[in-house]
């Protein structure tokens, strides 16, 4: 994913096939003793072959250019933008990191705070909203910097972080969302099986994290920075040049787009087909409809969080790989707002889950309504109170089954002789039964089994679903 990209990562190539710092600096040499403009000796550098483009030029970069002998203002203008041009993108990025870091702040905040919202899914759901708002807060706006002035103003350290971490955030995202999937095919296609624990849980958000570094980390250990008369630059130096920057990517875009995306795609339709073309096996308790329409609302919640993401995140690939193959692209005129506009498009995914939740969760609404209570437009309403509380019964530690070991029922007995002092004894029988594996007990099946019914079926909950 070319970095996320670096927008002068068309310096990427600094050093490649059949080049090494030393024609660099003879290049600059050579500029430099002719009396050349700038924008004359970086031309040469591109043609040299010490500089490629995937990325689209940045302001003033000559590599546009088709002949060096042009004047230097049409050199040097060409991606240089209008103040009221500038004006929006700013506006448009700055819309995308408000709602991404602040939105996804509070669903961290609505699960984390509220006992009735910590479930499997949720925690996975915080990993999403943690890894979009690191992405929004770090990545975006000093991208779109680098992008608009083609100046790197942040140093060596934050350059290696700049070309590292967005494609671990990426990763974590959307394998968040695939363990979400396999998670939810898991409860609905086999519910007898017991869920994952907190622990569990715990493990595979911290393999995910582990598995992003490792996939990132070529990304940190070949970022450099320039400094070249006029500006510097942060790009990632492969030893063996564009070629093998172009492999990796490719391989970034299979493992955090291709992959999971074909993953959540097989999942979620077997599940579908589950929720909306049959009944759900196994499930056969009098909540049915209640639960039934409980787990459409998840996972239709959580399809369309993964077609957004697909949808925000294709541009932008197919942008990489068509100007990666075809460099002439890079001097087409408009390549710069395309690339401003793909990448727009790609950032502005970290935005649309909290509002999505807020939309589709009645729990996530009321959460929400309870963070902007101080405004004065918003109501929180005592429905909205009781759906964050806690529930009465709670499950158990290995599974979502509501496990019922005690049973009381109060039997009144009236002496019709007393019917005038109307004197009656209250008789109490206690019935203790022990749990058995499969929810129910070992004395009185029947009425375990109605009792276990009316509370929720085997290893489900309302609560996780709705």
């Amino acid at each position: 994913m070319a970095s996320l990209p670096t927008a002068a990562s068309w310096a990427d190539g600094a050093g490649g096939v059949g080049t090494d710092s030393r024609n660099l600096s003879a290049a600059l040499a050579a500029g430099a003793a002719a009396g050349a403009a700038e924008a004359d000796w970086l031309q040469m550098l591109v043609q040299t072959g010490n500089l490629s483009c995937p990325c689209p030029s940045a302001p003033g970069l000559p590599a546009a250019s088709p002949a060096p002998s042009q004047p230097r203002a049409n050199l040097t203008n060409q991606f240089v933008q209008p103040s009221w041009r500038i004006a929006l993108w700013s506006l448009a990025y700055g819309v995308v990191v408000a709602v991404a870091v602040f939105g996804n702040l509070i669903v961290i905040w609505i699960i984390l705070a509220h006992k009735r919202m910590r479930t499997v899914t949720n925690y996975f759901l915080v990993n999403l909203a943690f890894a979009d708002a690191s992405m929004a807060a770090f990545n975006t706006l000093v991208n779109f910097i680098y992008a608009l002035h083609s100046e790197w103003y942040f140093g060596a350290n934050y350059c290696r972080f700049q070309n590292f971490f967005p494609i671990t955030a990426v990763f974590a995202s959307i394998y968040s969302m695939t363990a979400i999937a396999v998670d939810r095919y898991m409860a609905i296609i086999d519910p007898l099986k017991p869920r994952l624990s907190a622990t569990a849980t715990k493990i595979v958000i911290g393999s995910i994290w582990i598995l992003a570094f490792l996939l990132a980390f070529p990304q940190c250990l070949y970022s450099k920075t320039k400094v070249m008369p006029g500006r510097t630059l942060c790009y990632v130096q492969w030893p063996e040049g564009p070629k093998q920057h172009f492999i990796y990517h490719i391989i970034v875009i299979i493992l955090v787009y291709c992959f999971p995306l074909l993953i959540m795609g097989i999942t979620y339709t077997i599940v579908g087909i589950t929720l909306w073309g049959g009944e759900i096996p196994g499930d056969t308790c009098d909540k049915y409809h209640e639960q039934l329409k409980a787990k459409r609302k998840v996972v239709k919640m959580m399809i369309i969080v993964v077609v957004i993401f697909a949808i925000c995140w294709l541009p932008y690939h197919i942008y990489f790989i068509l100007t990666a193959i075809y460099q002439q692209l890079n001097r087409w005129k408009y390549i710069q707002q395309v690339y401003l506009a793909s990448f727009w498009l790609a950032m502005s995914s970290t935005m649309y889950n909290p509002i999505i939740y807020c939309c589709l969760n009645k729990r996530f609404r009321a959460g929400f309504k309870r963070a902007f209570r101080w405004c004065p437009f918003v109501e929180v309403s005592s429905y909205d109170e009781l759906e964050l509380k806690t529930t009465r019964f709670h499950p158990t530690r290995q599974s979502s089954l509501y496990t019922v070991t005690r049973m009381e029922s109060v039997t009144v007995v009236c002496d019709p002789r007393d019917a005038g002092t109307a004197k009656c004894s209250r008789k109490k029988r206690t019935t203790l039964r022990e749990p058995s594996f499969d929810g129910g007990s070992h004395s009185n099946s029947k009425s375990a089994s109605t009792t276990s019914s009316f509370i929720n079926s085997p290893y489900t909950s309302v609560d996780e679903y709705s």
